[in-house]
């Protein structure tokens, strides 16, 4: 995995970090980081990706002693230093300078390799760095296998409450995936290490589900809040009432509507929401006044009186003025 271009990446300065620092801290700020510039946080971001495969390089190396040390040799000799391999005639003093003057061929990163294997002794062993079919041995460590992609298309009670199902991933191959509650719709689930083997014994890939929520046809969701529009009478509104409001999954609840009340308004159920690890959301009942579409004679007449004995004036006057200002 690695390659000349070690001499090039100051992985230290991809994660922000000292050359002396500790592998806690180290730990640290690369979580910090990922979760920050993670794919799954920053979905379409090109640029997020390629930060995040750069964090992820360099810390695959710092955060592994050996790798670290190789890591720091190389850099150094890139940089001029002048290393001794032991023995009473194995020094090499600036054994890069001339690779460094006049770098690109393949054949002159082999070239310095090959000065540091031929003898055997020093620091680096006699196998020297060499090379495997893969690339250099001890650089980079074995790669990840590949991530297997698949989908999910679940109804809104299930996203709400959570289960377990099983899915089919894109090769094929069954597998059972725990769906968490307050799944929202487009979030993606990772089963970590249950994707491709790597090809040279590194961790195996994973599995990244897409989940797609069906609609349901009275609820909708605000986060972890749901939202249901309730319809009422025009008198319900006009006097007020006590109504009944589904719930998901659960018992109807009762709510108070004042008189007066007008089409829109929200009233709000504490709880009655979505449950989740984060928390969990309240029910918003938004009112909707329903207008009868016929009316027959007798109430069409009541209907009259009203507007004979009723509240008089314009309710559109403040609609009209604020318009003809503007």
């Amino acid at each position: 995995m690695a390659s000349q271009d070690w001499f090039e990446k100051d992985f230290y300065a991809v994660l922000g970090v000292s050359k002396d620092v500790s592998a806690s801290d180290l730990k640290k700020t690369y979580r910090k980081l990922a979760r920050r510039y993670h794919p799954d946080s920053n979905p379409g971001d090109a640029a997020a990706e390629t930060k995040f495969k750069e964090m992820s390089e360099a810390y695959a190396v710092l955060s592994d002693p050996a790798q670290r040390e190789e890591y720091d040799q190389i850099r150094a000799m890139g940089s001029g230093a002048r290393f001794t391999a032991g023995g009473a005639n194995g020094g090499f003093d600036d054994v890069f300078s001339a690779f460094t003057q006049n770098r690109g061929s393949a054949q002159d990163f082999d070239d310095v390799f090959a000065m540091f294997n031929q003898g055997g002794g020093g620091r680096f062993g006699s196998g020297g760095f060499g090379r495997t079919s893969g690339g250099f041995r001890g650089f980079g460590g074995p790669q990840k296998g590949a991530d297997v992609r698949a989908r999910a298309t679940i109804d809104f009670v299930t996203a709400a409450k959570g289960e377990t199902i099983s899915l089919q991933s894109e090769d094929g191959k069954p597998f059972k995936i725990k769906i968490p509650a307050g799944v929202a719709d487009g979030q993606k689930i990772r089963l970590r290490g249950k994707g491709r083997p790597s090809p040279d014994g590194g961790d195996p890939g994973d599995i990244v589900v897409e989940i797609a929520v069906r609609p349901h046809p009275v609820f909708t969701r605000e986060g972890l809040n749901l939202r249901v529009v309730v319809p009422v009478t025009f008198a319900e509104a006009a006097l007020g009432a006590t109504i009944e409001v589904p719930t998901l999954g659960a018992d109807p609840v009762k709510l108070r509507v004042a008189p007066g009340t007008p089409s829109g308004r929200v009233l709000r159920v504490k709880g009655r929401g979505i449950a989740s690890q984060k928390g969990t959301g309240d029910l918003l009942a938004e009112v909707q006044v329903v207008v009868p579409a016929h009316l027959d004679d007798e109430a069409r007449e009541a209907l009259a009186r009203f507007v004979e004995v009723g509240p008089q004036g314009n309710p559109r006057a403040d609609l009209m003025g604020r318009a003809q200002s503007s």
